[in-house]
């Protein structure tokens, strides 16, 4: 029964394929997916890559329609860099915890309370916290982003731990938002240690997102990007990695010899995971949910975002 199932699915998947590469064309789209995306996903997009990687696709394509399968946040960033294209994403509730945990209003108390201070924003926030930030940032370039700034204090938000890495190679004052990732965020020491004794020769590597002390243990800390650059590149060849699960795609793609060791089961972001196939040729079908931002929110959040991709990663 269960190998019935499996023919059955990758039958459905090669229809819904076929048809959303037909879609694709009649719409002059094209296909953006993040790396935490299901592997159905990736196998069928344009580009797949980070937020950094991303955002720049966005800005630099002459397609007149943007499926950008993501979440919510990252629609918004590809709408704002391209106003007059229309972007469509998979699934509306496709939504990011963390995004949420900080707000313009608290936002604006804490720079009134910082006159000096300028804000960098994780990408990872709303199109109306982008509109009161001076500089965004990812993972790739957030150390670079900080040192690019002409001050002495930095407002940092939403993502206490990247923050808290970042916080270590600059001498700025840094006043830290408490926010955090909910995927990242539950991976502990004890997940880290338990793994290490069971594989003694590989090699860690987590995300800045992770707490504090779980980046103290990893020999190599870097965006998504960064780890799959770095697990490519090694000799080694165990890994016990401390990202989304949805990596284990492209780390596998790239290195099939190796062998690559989750630190845990819950490293897996639902909101990601939202998305398939199906509401992928929906979206293009329907023309639907489509992502609107504001014209005056636009142009403020598209300052920051601008600033942003002047800055290469690290």
């Amino acid at each position: 029964m269960e190998a019935l199932a499996l023919e059955k699915k990758a039958q459905r998947n090669a229809e819904l394929r076929e048809r959303l590469m037909q879609l694709k064309k009649e719409r002059n789209a094209i296909i953006l997916a993040h790396f935490y995306q299901r592997p159905e996903i990736q196998e069928v997009a344009d580009y797949i890559g980070d937020s950094f990687g991303l955002a720049q696709k966005a800005k630099e394509t002459d397609a007149d329609v943007i499926l950008f399968c993501g979440v919510h946040f990252m629609g918004e960033s590809a709408k704002i860099l391209n106003p007059q294209k229309k972007v469509i994403i998979p699934d509306e509730r496709a939504g990011c915890p963390m995004a949420d945990m900080v707000n313009v209003e608290g936002l604006r108390k804490l720079k009134a309370q910082h006159p000096n201070a300028k804000v960098v924003a994780y990408i990872n926030t709303s199109a109306d916290v982008k509109a009161e930030t001076y500089i965004c940032c990812t993972s790739s370039n957030a150390k670079r982003v900080i040192e690019s700034i002409d001050s002495d204090e930095i407002i940092w938000v939403p993502d206490k731990n990247l923050g808290h890495y970042v916080s270590q190679f600059t001498d700025k004052k840094m006043i830290i938002w408490e926010g955090y990732c909910n995927t990242h965020d539950q991976l502990s020491v004890q997940d880290i240690m338990s793994l290490k004794a069971q594989y003694p020769h590989a090699e860690v590597v987590v995300h800045p997102e992770c707490r504090p002390e779980v980046v103290a243990l990893a020999d190599f800390v870097g965006s998504t990007t960064g780890i799959l650059k770095y697990c490519r590149e090694s000799s080694h060849k165990e890994f016990i990695i401390g990202t989304e699960d949805g990596t284990r795609y492209m780390l596998e793609k790239d290195s099939p010899d190796k062998t690559f060791i989750f630190a845990s089961k819950y490293l897996v972001c639902p909101n990601m995971k939202v998305n398939n196939l199906k509401k992928c040729v929906e979206a293009l079908e329907n023309m639907k949910p489509e992502i609107y931002v504001p014209e005056d929110v636009a142009d403020k959040a598209r300052a920051s975002l601008e600033r942003m991709l002047a800055v290469a990663p690290a």
